[in-house]
C-alpha cells in the first residue's frame, strides 16, 4: 500500500474535488466519514475546519493502526451492515480499499450512503477483482497470504485484510449501482497502488497472472478511483 497521506494534500484528483465542493457553499465545517479508515487519513484542506469520524471491520489489523490514530474524532469497528451511523450526517465519505475486502458489499455501501447528506460526495478507491492483482490477491490461499505478506510489503502496513472482492469491486459493478441508486459518477480513472507491488516478488506474480490469463485480467492497473456525487433532490430507491 502506499503511504498513508491526506487525500486533500496529496494535489490528486480528490484534493481537487473537496476544494471545488467546499467553494461551491459556505462551509462551516466538513463532516467526513472515514471508511475503511486502516488505510487513509482524514483529509485536510486549507480555512476549512474538518471533522473525521472513522468506520471499518473490526479485525485485529485494523485495530492496532486506529489505536495509534489522532485525526479522527471518533470511531467505530464492527459489521458495516448495523454500525451506527446517523442519516445524512456527512458531507463526505472517503471510502478506502474497503468493498473488497467486505462480505455483503451492497448492502455495505447502501448503509454508508444513507449517512451522506444530499449533494455529498464519495471519494472511493477500490482494488479492481477484474485486473490481476485483484486476481492473484483473492485466489492466494490465506495460509499463504499471511506468510509472505510481510516479505511483500512496507513496514507497518496493515493486513493482510480479508480478499472477498464481490462484484460490486469492478468497474460494471460500480456503474450498476451507482445507476440503480441514482447517482452520479463525476470521475473514473485507474491507477497502480497494491501493497504488493512495493516489492519486485509481487510485482512479477501480478504480471505472470496477467499472462496466463492473456491479458483479461491486466497488470496496468489494480485500483479503481471514483469520485461519486449523491444529487441534491432525486428518488433513488434507498437514499
Amino acid at each position: 500500500m502506499s503511504e498513508v497521506r491526506s487525500v486533500a494534500q496529496r494535489g490528486d484528483l480528490f484534493g481537487q474535488r473537496l476544494r471545488e465542493h467546499c467553494a461551491g457553499q459556505p462551509m462551516r465545517r466538513l463532516d467526513v466519514l472515514v471508511a475503511g479508515c486502516a488505510g487513509d487519513q482524514a483529509p485536510v484542506l486549507e480555512h476549512v475546519e474538518t471533522r473525521a469520524t472513522g468506520a471499518d471491520e473490526d479485525h485485529p489489523a485494523i485495530r492496532r493502526v486506529l489505536a495509534e490514530r489522532a485525526d479522527l474524532v471518533a470511531w467505530s469497528l464492527g459489521d458495516l451492515r448495523s454500525v451506527p451511523l446517523p442519516p445524512r450526517a456527512f458531507d463526505v465519505i472517503q471510502l478506502s480499499f474497503l468493498l473488497e475486502r467486505v462480505r455483503h458489499a451492497e448492502l455495505v455501501f447502501d448503509r454508508l450512503l444513507q449517512s451522506l447528506r444530499p449533494g455529498g460526495l464519495v471519494l472511493l478507491r477500490v482494488r479492481d477483482r477484474r485486473s490481476a492483482y485483484g486476481l492473484l490477491d483473492r485466489l492466494t490461499p490465506a495460509l499463504l497470504r499471511r506468510a509472505v505478506w510481510r516479505g511483500l510489503v512496507h513496514p507497518g502496513t496493515p493486513g493482510p485484510l480479508p480478499a472477498v472482492y464481490e462484484p460490486l469491486a469492478s468497474s460494471d459493478g460500480l456503474h450498476a449501482f451507482c445507476l440503480s441508486r441514482g447517482l452520479m459518477i463525476t470521475d473514473d480513472e485507474r491507477h497502480t497502488s497494491g501493497p504488493a507491488r512495493a516489492r519486485r516478488a509481487g510485482a512479477a506474480a501480478v504480471t505472470l497472472m496477467s499472462r496466463l490469463t492473456s491479458g483479461r485480467f491486466p497488470a496496468s492497473h489494480d485500483e479503481i478511483t471514483m469520485v461519486i456525487r449523491k444529487p441534491q433532490h432525486h428518488f433513488a430507491r434507498l437514499l
